[in-house]
Formats: C-alpha cells, sequence, structure tokens
C-alpha cells in the first residue's frame, strides 16, 4: 500500500554547507512560507566575494531562516555570527542545527528584524541580509544597516530585482552583483 504523502508543516529539506570545517554537512529546515533559501552557487559566489576565510569577523545574518549563511560564515572560521529569525518554526530548526554543529559561536535570536535592529548597538564585519520578497523590507531596513556595520563592512543583499539604478542604494556603494534565475544578489559597502 502507498504511502500517504507527508503534510506540509512536517516536511524537512536540507540546505549543504560547501567549505570550511563543517564542509558537506547538511541542515535541515522546514516549509515555512516566504523561506527560500539560498542556492548553493550563490553562496558560493558570495563567500568568493568575501574572500573564503572569514577569520576573526563579525557577522549578523538577518532573516537567517534555513541557516546557510550564518552557520556558513561559523564553518568559514567568523568569530561570532548572530542569527535572527523571527518564525518559531525556523527558528527552532536553527536551534537543533546550532546544536547538531556545536556550534558554539553562534548566537539565535527569535526576534522581528526591525525591533533587533533598533535595539542593536554592536558594529559588524559583514551583513548578510535575505528578506522574503514582495514584501517591501528593503525599504525598511536598507537604510539603517549602516548604523551596524564595521569601518570597512560589507552587507549581501538578495532581492527579487537588481539594485543598481534603485533609490535604495542611497548611502552605499554597489560593489558586486550577479544574477542566478529570479535571484538577484548584491555586495555592499557604505558610502
Amino acid at each position: 500500500m502507498p504511502k500517504p504523502p507527508a503534510s506540509k508543516s512536517s516536511k524537512t529539506n536540507q540546505v549543504r554547507i560547501s567549505a570550511g570545517v563543517w564542509r558537506s554537512r547538511l541542515l535541515k529546515f522546514p516549509d515555512v512560507e516566504g523561506l527560500r533559501p539560498t542556492p548553493e552557487r550563490v553562496r558560493q559566489t558570495v563567500f568568493n566575494w568575501l574572500g573564503q576565510d572569514l577569520t576573526g569577523k563579525t557577522c549578523l545574518d538577518l532573516f537567517s531562516g534555513t541557516g546557510a549563511f550564518g552557520f556558513e560564515a561559523l564553518s568559514r572560521n567568523a568569530k561570532n555570527v548572530v542569527m535572527v529569525e523571527n518564525s518559531s518554526l525556523a527558528y527552532q530548526t536553527l536551534v537543533q542545527n546550532q546544536q547538531l554543529l556545536d556550534a558554539k559561536n553562534g548566537q539565535i535570536l527569535r526576534q522581528d528584524v526591525l525591533a533587533f535592529l533598533s535595539h542593536n548597538t554592536q558594529q559588524f564585519d559583514v551583513i548578510f541580509c535575505d528578506p522574503p520578497y514582495h514584501k517591501a523590507w528593503l525599504e525598511k531596513i536598507l537604510p539603517t544597516l549602516n548604523q551596524h556595520l564595521s569601518s570597512d563592512g560589507l552587507v549581501y543583499i538578495e532581492a527579487e530585482f537588481a539594485l543598481e539604478s534603485s533609490e535604495l542604494l542611497k548611502g552605499w556603494i554597489l560593489i558586486k552583483q550577479n544574477k542566478a534565475g529570479n535571484v538577484y544578489y548584491h555586495l555592499l559597502k557604505s558610502a
């Protein structure tokens, strides 16, 4: 007798860490509305842009979702990574993955991104920002991210559109950009 299909809420997906101490380890993540993992080839390109090794860097992973960027940064020797996720189910899975990897230098917060940014005083060397599409998140947070960057810090932005001619870039310098399928991804620094 065929097995009934799994319910949508019980389905678990996986992403692979591509380099570092946890290379090839799989991270599980649940089906959560708006959660779409960044393709592995995009993450590999982004870490090529960042120089592969993040030794000594402090990172912030906003809209952490799968945790792929945060755990990848830790795998590549980041000093500390703060992951911010508001979904209860995604947060629980991030904590489970942190325990699985014994990722002691990761701090996972279940919090709204705007609330976190309004209270955070720490500055970061790298900020990963991959918000849910079509919800105007970049308009809300991009103007404030430079306050959270170290003097030579970088911001990775993923969006459903190219930022190159956008008003959103006011106060930012676009260093690199690319597109894979429907994913536009960018590396910025403060102007």
